[in-house]
């Protein structure tokens, strides 16, 4: 099955439904479910610890199905993963604006939740070394969608009985197999060698599918997955 077949992407339909019916509130939460450790990530790498990131994550999701347009971001336009982003730095902005007014109006004291900004982390000082926050989402994401095709990929192959196949194949899906080594493989599986590498060959065509059949539901217009797998590409090589 083809990227085609997918006519109407999860993020069309949140563009074209309201968020306040059935189907365009569930396509929405399913879009923020598959995105919540991107976010969390992000959040992270701007200073937060595990708890407070997670819990903000949380206040953020909520916020995102509350009011799918806060802060201008405009659902539907462009890639889920950019309008998220650009939807969470401004949700962020905001708390910090907000915690400084109440810091300023006096009053009980107030330990701020937000240790710091995007780009100074305050007291938890991160690894230098570490990437910024955008991109460390978009890696994220990346892995994220790996991760969500590998699993489609191995129930695909254990339904048609090859679990074993696929647990011995999986460490080559990604790269080249080194001079013998799906040779002796085959053997120890009792199987054709030259049809085991076609075996992989598919295999590998298979998860390409899974990978794309992750990203279409996020894209305003399904032709945009050559550039969003390209996208993901470029993540993981950071």
């Amino acid at each position: 099955m083809g990227t085609q077949s997918f006519h109407t992407t999860r993020w069309t339909l949140v563009r074209h439904a309201s968020n306040q019916s059935p189907a365009g509130r569930e396509a929405l939460e399913e879009l923020c479910a598959t995105y919540y450790e991107p976010v969390v990530a992000f959040l992270r790498r701007g200073g937060r610890d595990s708890e407070v990131a997670r819990e903000t994550a949380h206040e953020f999701f909520a916020r995102v199905l509350e009011v799918p347009n806060f802060g201008g971001a405009e659902p539907g336009r462009g890639r889920f993963r950019s309008y998220l982003l650009g939807a969470l730095k401004h949700y962020l902005s905001h708390q910090r604006e907000r915690a400084l007014r109440r810091k300023r109006g006096g009053g009980a004291s107030m330990v701020s939740l937000d240790p710091g900004t995007d780009t100074s982390p305050g007291i938890e000082l991160g690894d230098p070394r570490a990437l910024p926050p955008d991109r460390e989402f978009d890696r994220e994401w990346a892995l994220h969608v790996l991760h969500l095709a590998t699993a489609a990929l191995a129930a695909e192959w254990r339904d048609a009985g090859k679990g074993e196949q696929f647990a011995a194949l999986q460490p080559f899906i990604g790269g080249d197999a080194r001079h013998g080594e799906l040779g002796a493989l085959a053997e120890r599986l009792g199987e054709n060698a030259a049809g085991l590498r076609k075996t992989l060959s598919r295999m590998r065509q298979r998860f390409r599918h899974h990978v794309k059949a992750q990203l279409v539901p996020t894209l305003a217009e399904s032709a945009e997955v050559e550039d969003e797998m390209r996208a993901l590409l470029t993540a993981l090589a950071s």
